[in-house]
């Protein structure tokens, strides 16, 4: 299967948004998923469970099965080339190489795959930290801890509907709400928590948050 490099064309907008310091002083990382959603200057890709996106731009490349006939084609349409919409669609596999401005990811280069199979081997596998709430709202859990050597560490979590969380009464305060209940009806700052999670680009996702022991403030 012959598969062809092209390059997308997108609006000034999206390229003028970008720091002038090149995508490529930035270490690249890979992410493999399916697409769950596109627009003009962006892919969604859910990898391992977690959606991560992608801004693209005029300077991202696409390689895919017929992606140089789009390209002849949006030449004749007298277009610098082609979108991404109509290389990529929604529900395939894809394989993304892309830089981490700032907790931006930037896409230079959107590979079609035969399956999206696991996530890069650093992203898939699970990990785990333990500590002090240091504050947690609806979308994010941020804890002090200590490592070796007396050495202390903050970490900050994403948190959202996949997150599951265990405590002392999660299943009651859960239950008297509908089954629907956020993070901060069970989490506060000061309590002790163990959190599961996956590094997504440099994103830590929080896959599970358990209360070890509840903060003086909460008690």
């Amino acid at each position: 299967m012959r598969r062809t490099f092209v390059a997308l064309a997108l609006g000034a907008l999206a390229v003028a948004g970008w720091p002038t310091t090149p995508a490529f002083a930035q270490p690249t990382k890979t992410a493999r998923g399916t697409v769950t959603a596109m627009a003009a200057d962006s892919v969604n890709v859910k990898v391992q469970g977690v959606d991560m996106k992608f801004v693209v731009d005029g300077k991202t490349t696409v390689e895919a099965r017929g992606a140089g006939t789009k390209a002849r084609a949006a030449e004749r349409a007298g277009q610098a080339g082609p979108k991404l919409g109509d290389v990529v669609k929604v529900g395939q596999a894809v394989e993304v190489s892309y830089h981490d401005m700032s907790g931006t990811l930037h896409a230079a280069k959107i590979r079609a795959v035969a399956s999206p199979g696991p996530a890069t081997a650093t992203e898939a596998a699970a990990k785990s930290s333990s500590g002090t709430v240091k504050s947690v709202t609806a979308s994010s859990l941020s804890i002090s801890g200590s490592g070796g050597g007396g050495s202390t560490f903050d970490q900050t979590f994403t948190i959202d509907a996949k997150t599951k969380v265990i405590g002392k009464g999660a299943g009651t305060a859960s239950a008297a709400k509908g089954g629907k209940i956020a993070i901060t009806d069970l989490v506060a700052a000061g309590d002790k928590v163990s959190v599961s999670f996956h590094d997504m680009g440099g994103a830590l996702h929080a896959s599970e948050v358990r209360v070890t022991s509840k903060g003086a403030a909460s008690k």
